[in-house]
């Protein structure tokens, strides 16, 4: 999946693996996909992903509904979504100085890539880092970057688009501290930061 290759994006969350298994199947022999990409994350959720033309992707969502519809915990259906999100999703990030940086963290992967789009499609930011489910316990969040109310626009554009239930927490910094910048690039996880550092700058592992 390459940024900006696919005019349509939806990600359909199910409770079950075998839900989600059944599901993706499905999906990808109803319709002309471009491409399809299924797993499971933390905690024991399942997530099946799938790109390709606006038609195709809704008949693929109602498939995988009407096969495993009662499992579904949460949904999204992207019709035009944004090159950056799809970079995002990949595992693209952003490094450097950040002048104020907008959190959106929710309690579903699907919650968050909404927000990411929203958010990114509605004010002047960039996309810092999208982090979904694993090493999360099933949450996900989205960071933006940009100027300050570029970057509040951005957050509430997103948390707005957030299914009620299911946002944690938004927020605003309107001056990120070196130190936190440097803490958000690379490894995001705790024990990963703490383990570099006390190895020291030059290790690699």
């Amino acid at each position: 999946m390459s940024p900006g290759a696919h005019p349509a994006l939806a990600l359909l969350e199910f409770g079950s693996v075998a839900a989600g298994i059944v599901a993706g199947d499905a999906m990808v022999k109803r319709a002309p996909l471009s491409g399809l990409w299924a797993g499971t994350v933390q905690p024991g959720h399942y997530l099946v992903l799938v790109a390709g033309d606006t038609a195709s992707v809704v008949e693929a969502i109602d498939a995988g509904l009407g096969a495993s519809g009662e499992a579904l915990l949460d949904r999204v259906f992207l019709p035009d979504v944004h090159p950056d999100v799809v970079a995002a999703v990949r595992g693209a990030t952003v490094a450097g100085a950040i002048e104020a940086l907008g959190i959106v963290e929710t309690s579903f992967v699907a919650s968050t890539i909404e927000a990411a789009d929203a958010g990114v499609k509605g004010a002047a930011v960039a996309i810092v880092e999208l982090r979904v489910a694993d090493g999360l316990g099933g949450k996900g969040y989205v960071l933006f970057g940009g100027a300050v109310p570029d970057v509040e626009a951005a957050v509430e554009i997103g948390s707005g688009r957030v299914p009620p239930g299911h946002l944690v927490r938004a927020a605003v910094i309107a001056s990120l501290h070196p130190e936190m910048t440097e803490n958000l690039e690379g490894d995001a996880r705790f024990g990963g930061r703490v383990g570099r550092d006390l190895r020291g700058p030059d290790a690699t592992r």
